[in-house]
């Protein structure tokens, strides 16, 4: 979503464009109990989406871990979608304009062009958002639960053990934690031709 409205919102201009954008953003500003909050008044068993939802998968996605996922994917996508726009904004639109001549359709002229040319700041996009919904916990909590083996994520576990006094587990957690967040950040700098 991120990569594809980044897109679109590179090249667009309409009115409200700010409006619709600082929308976009609002879940890398606001707090994370807030977001989740938020998801559970969307996706409710009283709102009218969460109904819809239920009357299809007959339960509530409130309590899964499809919520999980949700929760995770609302808070990442603002990281996602900023850098996707910077490096589709930075496509020499010359280049687009050629591969049009050229008889390339919409497709081929986003797969072929200007994903290649913008494909650093999507690998950082992609990176930093899969950072950023690794970490979740508020909107997580809130939205998901802690349900062990159902909707428990790392940093809801890493709660769990402190709370219980099992600093050996939370110890474990937090290394892992940031070992991943280490290596997925030695990726970003790598991909933007630092060393």
């Amino acid at each position: 979503m991120g990569l594809l409205l980044g897109k679109w919102m590179a090249k667009a201009r309409f009115k409200g464009k700010a409006v619709i954008e600082t929308v976009f953003l609002l879940p890398l500003v606001l707090p994370p109990t807030v977001v989740g909050f938020l998801l559970l008044v969307i996706f409710g068993k009283k709102s009218p989406i969460g109904q819809f939802i239920e009357s299809i998968f007959q339960q509530p996605i409130i309590f899964t871990w499809w919520a999980a996922v949700l929760a995770a994917v609302v808070v990442a996508f603002p990281l996602m979608y900023q850098s996707a726009k910077t490096g589709f904004e930075e496509v020499d639109g010359d280049v687009e304009d050629a591969a049009r001549v050229d008889g390339a359709n919409k497709f081929q002229l986003f797969l072929f062009v200007s994903v290649p040319l913008a494909l650093k700041s999507i690998i950082s996009g992609g990176i930093l958002s899969f950072a950023r919904a690794l970490g979740e916990f508020g909107a997580t909590l809130m939205f998901a639960g802690n349900i062990p083996g159902k909707t428990q994520t790392t940093p809801t576990a890493i709660y769990v053990a402190i709370d219980s006094g099992n600093m050996q587990m939370a110890w474990l957690w937090v290394l892992c934690m940031v070992g991943i967040s280490f290596l997925m950040l030695v990726c970003v700098q790598l991909s933007r031709g630092k060393s």
